[in-house]
């Protein structure tokens, strides 16, 4: 790597996570003098378990299909984006040595599935382009000064001393508060407040799910690969009791919908994880009061809810001798099938001849919509992004410079940017990532 010195860079680069490796590449090829911080041992951490350790490098669809997975933020990536498509992420990756796939549900993965690859490509980047690398430098101060900033480093000097480093222009990567283990402790937004910014409050997103019903969390490890959610708030039903069947409302509620998402869908000793449950996950984190959410889970969403009864009453008819417990046999595992039985009242040894047509009817209300109480996030240890930050209104979106301060940029989940997962997240570090060192 290249050594640092004592003289003036040009740029300094906080947090060598996807964001700031991608803005150092970008600023170092522009020919400006660079220098990238880190202070963990090893660059990347974050990439390096993401994907369960196979890296989702970006999604396989146009700048629009980005845009729409940061709902209402969204739009402030449309320069960014246009800088850095996704197409071009995977074209740098590519030449950097990293043959990608794209996958089934559009997620675009290295093919050897080592997210240690395409860390390493991103690194070898850097150091191409001619950017300075400093990995075990935790910067915990930052100064302004009158030719742009003074960035002191703990433990900086070969010795171990204290370090002072200067530069023009500074751009904090320093990511959000997800996975904390991995560094992401919330480093910049101390630095941005201090600069003048306002932090939009932050909260996990991108999180597996816990429930209250421990039935629920007796159908650990089953996977639905496709189920339609949607997070009410305010009790679907007054009488959703564990144990109770009906998932019918005694109350003529009119529930309001936070979220819904269609996707993959885990039970877990816990509760939910899964695609599906990841992607709705910010507005149950944010919530002030859990107690009123309900997660209604359609397990078939292919198919209507009329059609589903007109099957079943065929089968109840055509197989009155067989027991109800083969009537969703071919749809579900048995654990989740006799689950669904009992959420609906009826016993699974139960012969399909002896079943009602409100038997029927409260079944499939039970696959379409089966509701639980959800009780809280497992929080930012296992949150993927971070929900919140630094407010995009005080961030040029066609530079990522501050609209504050001169020469100090922002890139990455440090910004009040979360999207789906899918790649989405990652694709938007690279983005306002290379955006930034093109304007550095």
């Amino acid at each position: 790597m290249i050594p640092i010195c004592d003289l003036p860079y040009d740029v300094i680069v906080v947090g060598a996570g996807a964001a700031g490796l991608m803005a150092a590449t970008s600023a170092a090829s522009r020919g400006r003098r660079v220098l990238l911080l880190e202070k963990n041992r090893k660059l990347g951490v974050k990439i390096l378990i993401s994907g369960g350790t196979r890296c989702n490098i970006t999604h396989h669809c146009d700048n629009a299909g980005i845009i729409k997975a940061f709902g209402r933020n969204g739009r402030f990536l449309h320069s960014a984006l246009a800088a850095l498509p996704p197409t071009e992420v995977i074209q740098l990756i590519e030449a950097a040595g990293v043959a990608t796939k794209v996958e089934d549900t559009g997620k675009i993965f290295p093919v050897s599935n080592r997210a240690i690859d395409v860390r390493d490509a991103l690194v070898a980047m850097v150091v191409n382009a001619g950017a300075a690398i400093k990995p075990e430098s935790a910067v915990d101060r930052i100064e302004r000064t009158a030719n742009g900033f003074a960035v002191h480093v703990a433990g900086g000097n070969a010795d171990g001393n204290d370090r002072t480093l200067t530069c023009e222009s500074l751009l904090i990567t320093t990511g959000g508060l997800s996975y904390p283990g991995c560094g992401t402790t919330g480093d910049g937004y101390a630095w941005a407040e201090q600069f003048g910014h306002s932090i939009v409050p932050t909260a996990p997103a991108l999180v597996p799910l816990l429930n209250g019903q421990a039935w629920a969390n007796e159908l650990k490890g089953i996977t639905i690969e496709r189920t339609y959610l949607q997070l009410f708030e305010d009790p679907i039903a007054d009488n959703v009791i564990e144990g109770q069947g009906s998932t019918t409302s005694k109350r003529k509620l009119k529930p309001k919908c936070l979220a819904s998402r269609e996707g993959s869908f885990l039970f877990t000793h816990f509760g939910f994880s899964g695609p599906a449950p990841l992607d709705v996950s910010r507005e149950v984190a944010r919530h002030p009061s859990r107690k009123t959410l309900r997660l209604v889970c359609d397990f078939l969403p292919s198919i209507k809810h009329e059609a589903l009864l007109h099957r079943l009453t065929e089968k109840k008819s055509n197989e009155g001798k067989q027991q109800a417990s083969g009537l969703l046999a071919d749809d579900f595992p048995r654990r989740l099938s006799d689950q669904l039985l009992l959420q609906a009242g009826v016993a699974p040894a139960t012969r399909n001849a002896e079943l009602s047509k409100a038997d029927l009817q409260r079944l499939v209300d039970s696959v379409k919509r089966l509701p639980f109480g959800v009780s809280g996030t497992l929080g930012f240890e296992k949150a993927e992004v971070t929900s919140g930050g630094i407010n995009l209104k005080e961030v040029d979106s066609k530079t990522m410079q501050s609209k504050l301060q001169s020469n100090l940029f922002f890139a990455g989940e440090v910004l009040d940017l979360d999207g789906y997962i899918g790649g989405f997240n990652f694709q938007s570090a690279f983005s306002t990532g290379w955006l930034a060192g093109q304007h550095v």
